[in-house]
């Protein structure tokens, strides 16, 4: 009977997104390299629930009221008559790391150094590269005030990110103290918290705007191109001179010598001395750690979590000219970050705990390595056993059962297609190899192989199609005993090559 029922419409729910093979075997890929550098670091892995405590998510829960601004949030069934509490999936990993911290603290190691990776999801407004679904990794050191732990996080992250394919000259990280404006600010007499903030957010348009931008932000407001406007800060003249002359200070030389000019100029008051000591200290132990030259950089314009990090902060950004699929350039810039945060794990206990780490989206340093020309190799399909009555396949399901048990992924076409269909399903599949079971060839105790890139590859180079018929490039006959010794040299070769339906 015919249903007069309204069909839905097949649709992805806005800002999340369906990922194929590609997608998934390059991200599982950056995953394991990345851990297997953490774990080599002495940090273990955590895994904590998809939900938490709306309450315990801090500043993405703005009012009881509103639970769903910023978080994806529900009510928990209420007990004995009372209201059920707020639960919201996790926005990141740092929030449940706080309250793991806070809950375990006496039974942990201290300090507690762990690693974490999985979904996050943020009820934002999705657009281009903006999705409310997304996997992050993150590293962390819980309960050492030391800025060497800062320096593990920076070096290890440089480790990670070659891991992932981005060796040395292709990513920095570049490092600073949020605690060097405290001190500016203090010193030029900026004591009101909302304008300090202000203020921040015109310093993080520093690489964007360049100083003229952000001067007009420091001060008045700024008028962009587009024609809407942006309130400043409202500093006055004075203070505004003091941030150019420290964000436009003399950046030659290294880590060292930054640092030592910086300390010569003063204006930094005693939360930014206490900053350069720390940096002074970070760099030593990144240069002891091992981490390239060139690989971290102390770059005092870095502002990152205005409303999180309390000390040193970590950028990492990609050096190499990336291009999108149609071949136009494209700035990727950040790929990760960090810094201190100190303050987080007090919201449940009370008493400040220190903390540092450091986290990247797996999707966009996926995407940052695919655009560079240095994302993992593509995935390949399976060998795609073909067949062309039902007399032939129990012999093609045997067939592929044995290539399985020999190691090699392997399928038999179960769709009702001649010829023609199942070579382009072996294409779509991008599968190295098809094993065609004809009646002669399993008569005979055969199998006819054909290796799809060496097909391609010479496709090119045959002049007329009566031509490609007689050479049949890429295609062999042999007996069932030789067929796994025959194949395997083939998917090895095509493990090594990107895929052609990528």
């Amino acid at each position: 009977m015919k249903s007069d029922a309204p069909r839905p419409e097949a649709r992805a729910p806005r800002g999340f997104a369906d990922r194929r093979a590609r997608d998934l075997t390059s991200e599982r890929a950056l995953i394991a390299r990345v851990s297997e550098v953490y774990e080599r670091w002495g940090f273990e892995p955590l895994e904590t629930p998809a939900f938490e405590y709306a309450d315990a998510l801090g500043k993405f829960l703005p009012d009881a009221d509103r639970p769903n601004a910023g978080v994806f949030a529900l009510q928990d069934d209420a007990d004995a008559g009372e209201p059920g509490e707020w639960m919201a999936l996790r926005y990141d990993h740092t929030a449940p790391l706080a309250r793991f911290a806070a809950q375990n603290w006496e039974t942990l190691p201290k300090p507690f150094r762990r690693y974490a990776f999985g979904p996050v999801w943020r009820n934002e407004k999705p657009g281009p590269g903006r999705l409310r679904e997304f996997m992050q990794c993150d590293a962390d050191t819980v309960g050492s005030d030391r800025p060497e732990a800062d320096a593990e996080i920076v070096a290890m992250a440089c480790e990670g990110l070659a891991a992932a394919g981005l060796p040395q000259g292709q990513a920095v990280v570049r490092v600073s103290d949020r605690r060097l404006f405290d001190g500016l600010f203090d010193e030029g007499g900026v004591a009101d918290p909302a304008q300090r903030l202000t203020a921040l957010r015109a310093v993080d348009k520093f690489d964007r705007l360049g100083w003229a931008g952000v001067r007009d932000l420091l001060g008045a407001g700024r008028l962009d191109e587009s024609g809407d406007f942006t309130k400043g800060a409202g500093l006055d003249a004075a203070q505004i001179g003091r941030i150019e002359g420290f964000l436009t200070a003399d950046q030659a030389g290294g880590w060292r010598a930054r640092i030592d000019r910086l300390a010569t100029a003063g204006g930094l008051g005693a939360a930014g001395e206490a900053a350069l000591a720390s940096l002074d200290r970070i760099g030593a132990a990144v240069t002891v750690l091992g981490a390239p030259d060139q690989a971290v950089v102390f770059d005092p314009t870095v502002v990152r979590g205005l409303e999180y990090y309390t000390a040193a902060v970590f950028e990492a950004e990609l050096l190499l000219e990336t291009r999108d699929d149609r071949g136009r350039p494209v700035r990727f810039g950040s790929i990760g970050g960090g810094g201190r945060y100190d303050d987080l794990v007090a919201r449940f206990t009370g008493e400040r705990l220190p903390a540092t780490g450091f986290s990247f989206g797996v999707s966009r340093l996926a995407a940052a390595l695919r655009a560079a020309g240095r994302a993992p190799v593509e995935p390949r399909g399976p060998i795609v056993v073909i067949v062309f009555d039902e007399a032939g396949m129990p012999h093609g399901l045997a067939c592929a059962a044995e290539l399985r048990r020999a190691g090699l992924a392997a399928e038999v076409y179960l769709g009702r297609a001649g010829l023609k269909a199942q070579m382009k399903y072996a294409d779509r599949r991008a599968a190295p190899a098809v094993v065609i079971l004809g009646g002669d060839e399993i008569e005979q105790g055969r199998a006819t192989i054909k290796d799809l890139d060496a097909g391609r590859a010479r496709a090119g180079d045959v002049a007329d199609n009566a031509a490609w018929k007689a050479e049949r490039p890429g295609q062999v006959s042999v007996t069932r005993s030789d067929l796994v010794a025959t194949l395997r040299p083939i998917v090895e070769e095509a493990s090594r090559n990107p895929s052609p339906a990528g």
